[in-house]
Formats: C-alpha cells, structure tokens, sequence
C-alpha cells in the first residue's frame, strides 16, 4: 500500500505564494537615471511582457515543480513491502563441535567419495544449522581449548558458514570435551530463552582439562540445558583393541546426554550424521507462527533526483 510517511510537508506548498504576497520585495542596489514618465511607464511594461514570455513562463514552472518535488521527496513516498515472518522459537541452541586432531581420519563416505570426519560433520552440520530458521544459534569449536566461533544470532546461515569454514588446529589437538561444553553453558547462564539446547559432538575421549565432563552434565541439568551428544567414529571403547586410536568414547557421552535429560546419538557412516541431524530436527522443532514485521520500501530517492536534474537544466540555461 503506498502512502507518505510524514505528509505533513505537503502543507508547505503555497508558502512561495505567501511569500510573494506578503513579504516586501528588496530594494535594488545601484545608481538610478530619472526619465520622463511616458518612457518609464514603456519600459515597465516591456519588463512585464518579457516576464511573461514563453521562456519566463517555462522558467517559473520549473522553479514550482522542483519546489513540489522537493517537498514530496520531503514527505517520504514509501511502500509495503512483501517480507515473509521470521520464525522465532525462544531457543538457544549451542553446537558445540569437536576439532581434535583425530577428525582428520579419512573413514567415512560422502557422495561415494572417501572424506574426512571433519568433512562429513561440517557437510550435514551445515546443512542443520539452516535448518534451525527461528533458532538463536551459536558455534563453539574446541580441541585443547575451546572457543567460540559464531556468537549466538538469529542469522543461521552466518553460523552455516563458520562450520563449512572449521578447520582442524585452531584450538589445538587433544580432546577437551568438558571446556567446550562449559563454555557453551557460560554464555548461556544469563540467557532470558524459554529453551536451552547443547548439542555435543565428539569423536575421541576426553584428555584434556581439569573438569570431569560429567560434572559439567550435572551443572548443565541444574541450569535447565538440554545437551543432546553424537558420537562420531566406527569403534568406540568398548569396541576397540587395547591402545588403538581415533575411538570414540560413547558411554561418556551418554552420560552427559543423560544426566541433562538430553538425547545420545551414535553415528558410524554419513548416512547416520544425516539421520541424526533429522531426529535433531524432530527433537527441537522450529515450527512457529512467526514474528510480525513492517518493512517499507522508500521512493523519495526519485522526485528528490528529478528535482536535482531540473535545477542544473536550469543552471545550465541561465549561463548559456
């Protein structure tokens, strides 16, 4: 629907009438010659008739079409504009995502090509994470320490990007899953969200850190946060021979999943990732009626730039 934003402006329009009609006109400066009244009176008339030629008419609708345009402009022509309702949950929603230095094993299977953990989690994470539209979402990566990569915002597709852009290293190479998940609880302690959710991926065991990971379940489960794990890698310890590498520890994080009244996931193919993301989905829905919003689209850009061409025409014929 258009309509003017401050139409009130409109009001001006006859002021350069007014102004010709009440304000007294300027005394001219400079010498003056006295003439008989015959030849004065002539010459006034001549200045009347040549004011009042083609030239002069078109000079004075110029000035009053630049004067209404302006004041338009002035006034603030807008339009409605379509804009879909953005969704909002009341969620806070921390994925908190594992880079050790085991992530680089190449043992899963993307797209029929052999890939790296990394690989795969940062493909079907993505693709959650623009998923989660209505969600306050945040990324926190660690590895031997943790941090946060995307604060928490409404703008998923910023965090979608940041896990595409994860790198193995940044935050060192060992395991500590307990000051991931810590730090994802700190931000959330003074959140106002009517829900709060961690979801905790890890491919290694914890082996790094002072704090035990099941302690930081239990604070989260005071603090009312759900942390929902996925267990990344085809062995487990509880699988694996003595010594060997790149496992899992999967009952750890069950623990955590269920200390905080969260879900536990295991995950050995990319085809288990998608699924897990899909259950996620089930779990914590963004199904909403959305937020309403006005978002106007504003013309005055347009009678104040014909106004602008129309006063250098202008210019440009007084001086030629």
């Amino acid at each position: 629907m258009f309509e003017l934003a401050d139409p009130w402006f409109l009001l001006a329009l006859p002021l350069p009438l007014l102004a010709m009609r009440f304000l007294a006109a300027l005394p001219m400066a400079g010498g003056a010659i006295q003439v008989p009244d015959r030849i004065g009176r002539g010459f006034q008339a001549a200045g009347r008739a040549g004011a009042m030629a083609v030239g002069g008419r078109l000079r004075l609708a110029a000035l009053w079409l630049i004067w209404v345009l302006m004041l338009v402009a002035a006034a603030g022509p807008r339009d409605l504009a379509p804009v879909s309702a953005l969704k909002v949950t009341g969620r806070d929603l921390a994925v908190v995502l594992d880079l050790s230095g085991s992530m680089v094993r190449d043992d899963f299977h993307l797209d029929g090509r052999k890939v790296t953990r990394l690989e795969a989690v940062k493909a079907v994470g993505a693709d959650f994470a623009r998923r989660r539209g209505g969600d306050r979402a945040a990324l926190i990566v660690f590895g031997s320490e943790a941090y946060f990569a995307a604060p928490f915002t409404f703008d998923v597709e910023a965090v979608a990007q940041r896990i595409e852009a994860a790198t193995i290293g940044i935050s060192g190479r060992a395991t500590n899953i307990s000051d991931g998940l810590g730090l994802a609880l700190k931000r959330m302690a003074d959140s106002r969200a009517a829900s709060r959710v961690v979801i905790l991926l890890s491919d290694g065991v914890n082996n790094a850190g002072a704090t035990n990971p099941r302690g930081v379940a239990e604070l989260a489960a005071g603090m009312g946060v759900r942390v929902h794990t996925i267990a990344l890698g085809p062995k487990d310890l509880t699988t694996a021979e003595a010594g060997e590498r790149g496992v899992v520890d999967a009952a750890t994080l069950r623990a955590i999943s269920s200390i905080s009244g969260g879900e536990s996931f295991r995950v050995r193919t990319t085809e288990d990732l998608a699924e897990v993301g899909l259950a996620l989905d089930r779990l914590e829905s963004t199904d909403s009626d959305g937020l309403a919003a006005e978002v106007f689209r504003d013309y005055w850009m347009w009678p104040a730039a014909l106004a602008g061409l129309i006063g250098l025409g202008l210019a440009w014929r007084e001086l030629s």
